[in-house]
């Protein structure tokens, strides 16, 4: 699989996972918070099986849309 989880996407999931997985451990939110599991894990292995579905990649290493030089195939350059 490819990584498609950057640099600052990684973070936040696995931060934002651990911290509401915490709050659901300690009973001050609901068991929704167990959800944030997937996340997590998301984050560790910095592969989304959503964003490959949805063909997002915030690892800037992808060659999709907007990646690259910024010019169109076959335009020509002043």
């Amino acid at each position: 699989m490819n990584l498609n989880i950057g640099s600052v996407d990684r973070p936040v999931r696995i931060v934002g996972g651990l911290g509401l997985i915490l709050l659901a451990a300690m009973g001050l939110i609901g068991a929704w918070g167990y959800i944030r599991i997937l996340p997590l894990i998301t984050g560790i292995v910095r592969v989304c099986p959503a964003y490959s579905l949805l063909g997002m990649d915030t690892c800037g290493t992808g060659s999709g849309p907007g990646k690259g030089s910024g010019k169109r195939e076959g335009s020509k350059g002043m």
